[in-house]
């Protein structure tokens, strides 16, 4: 008779998530499917609310990735006042969105993930985390915690906060950089480098190329944004879709278009939806973006160290890796490119510059802001009215497009390590870790077709049903 292995909840991820493992009669593997068990709203909370609101508004969708959703937001804006914004305010975003991927990709590597495959995937789960990493490479850690420190630090200088900076606004930014703040940063980038380097040799040092089929391995198309000449983008730049080759099928392609190209199915076992490429339908449309799908679509990070790393990575690899536990990889690889990024930023003397917002009322009623997103490729989509109230949105969110990839993983690995009905702890940790490997974002990510099944029950005083609403 066919059995179910249940992984609930998801550990070590943003958000709330269970693993349904389907074996058959022999106990093999046949399935395996990502619940996203939460929902929430924010599109509807939107409606009503103001243009000028937004960045601050939706920047409470998460408490991790504040950031990326204020800058999607903001440029969304721009869009509906018709506005080319100061080229200090993009450098200021920029500089933002760079601290951003620092302190997200040093808290999804060294507190998250780390503890996994740097104690050992059958450690004793009392230990195998953040705490006994600390245990085991105090230096290590102690690094990985002031790395993330130093990119929260870089939101913060700008911004006022850490978590939820209203700073970012329609048409620009509303503060600009002091010449103390970038001084301060600029003091902080040779530890930072210096820890990103140490990670990185100890993780070559690590994991071979068949290490690194821990998590399996499996073709997908990829997506990210590209700047001209297909230089690694994370704030600006047009839509490049590879195929596992590394072959191009959709190149130079306006964001403001996206909805040309990308749809999303709903499946009725999870509140996550599948965004994935039209022309092939679903599910065989699915691509996969984040640090694993920027790095297989550039040709280069257009920056000295992040380009010599990069051609080491991929000296190990095909053109395209498709290697889940790469996640890992490409995400310092990225840190590189965004520490090397913020140092060319804060070179540039117009950075002071107190020219920092353009002025405009309504000139659209519709707006797409899309940048990149530590997670992937973060799409803000607004309609509005004459007066600037927002009508509709739409969010489509980095774990989002990574959704079929994440379910195939859970599916590749299940099916790889689980036979005949032998099921170990570490086994299970291993498909848990293929979640971990996208860095999930659930919070930000769920927004169900169709109405919320809800099932209602009312008590009297003494605990007896009186009364039973129930919607499927």
């Amino acid at each position: 008779m066919e059995k179910q292995i249940h992984i609930e909840p998801v550990t070590r991820i943003e958000g709330h998530a269970k693993i349904t493992v389907f074996l058959d009669d022999a106990g093999d593997v046949r399935d395996a499917q990502f619940h996203v068990t939460e929902l929430r709203g924010f599109e509807k909370f939107c409606e009503g609310r103001t243009l000028w609101e937004m960045p601050g508004l939706t920047a409470r969708i998460c408490g991790i990735c504040p950031v990326s959703h204020i800058l999607a937001s903001a440029k969304a804006c721009d869009a509906i006042l018709s506005v080319r914004i100061p080229e200090t305010a993009v450098m200021l975003r920029r500089l933002m969105n760079a601290g951003q991927m620092v302190q997200s990709h040093a808290l999804s590597f060294y507190y998250l993930s780390a503890p996994d495959f740097l104690l050992g995937w059958d450690a004793d789960p009392a230990i195998r985390n953040v705490v006994g990493l600390i245990g085991a490479q105090r230096d290590l850690a102690r690094k990985g915690i002031r790395l993330r420190a130093y990119g929260q630090e870089i939101i913060n200088r700008l911004g006022g906060k850490r978590i939820h900076p209203g700073w970012a606004v329609p048409g620009g930014v509303n503060q600009p950089l002091s010449s103390e703040d970038r001084q301060w940063i600029l003091n902080g980038l040779p530890e930072a480098m210096d820890t990103i380097q140490t990670t990185l040799d100890l993780f070559k040092s690590s994991f071979g190329i068949e290490d690194r089929g821990v998590l399996g391995e499996f073709t997908s198309m990829y997506m990210g944004l590209v700047a001209p000449g297909g230089v690694w983008e994370h704030y600006d730049g047009l839509i490049r879709i590879v195929d596992p080759c590394g072959e191009t099928i959709v190149e130079g392609y306006d964001p403001a278009r996206y909805d040309e190209i990308i749809v999303e199915a709903s499946q009725p076992w999870t509140y996550l939806k599948f965004p994935h490429y039209k022309p092939m339908g679903f599910p065989q449309g699915m691509y996969r973006v984040g640090p694993l799908g920027r790095v297989n679509v550039c040709e280069s990070f257009g920056t000295p160290r992040a380009d010599a790393a990069l051609e080491a990575f991929r000296a190990e690899s095909d053109r395209c890796s498709g290697k889940v536990f790469d996640y890992h990889y490409t995400r310092l690889l990225e840190i590189l490119a965004s520490l090397e990024r913020i140092e060319r930023l804060l070179g540039d003397e117009r950075i002071l510059s107190p020219r920092i917002r353009a002025e405009a009322g309504i000139n659209e009623t519709r707006g797409i802001g899309i940048h990149e997103a530590p997670r992937g490729t973060l799409i803000h989509d607004y309609t509005v009215d004459a007066n600037g109230i927002i009508e509709k949105a739409n969010f489509i969110v980095s774990t989002g497009h990574n959704n079929l990839g994440m379910n195939r993983a859970v599916s590749e690995i299940a099916k790889m390590y689980i036979h005949k009905g032998d099921v170990t702890e570490g086994m299970l940790n291993r498909i848990e870790g293929g979640i971990r490997a996208y860095d999930p974002c659930l919070s930000c990510s769920v927004h169900a077709a169709g109405q919320m099944p809800l099932d209602v029950r009312i008590v009297d005083g003494e605990g007896c049903e009186v009364d039973r609403l129930t919607r499927e």
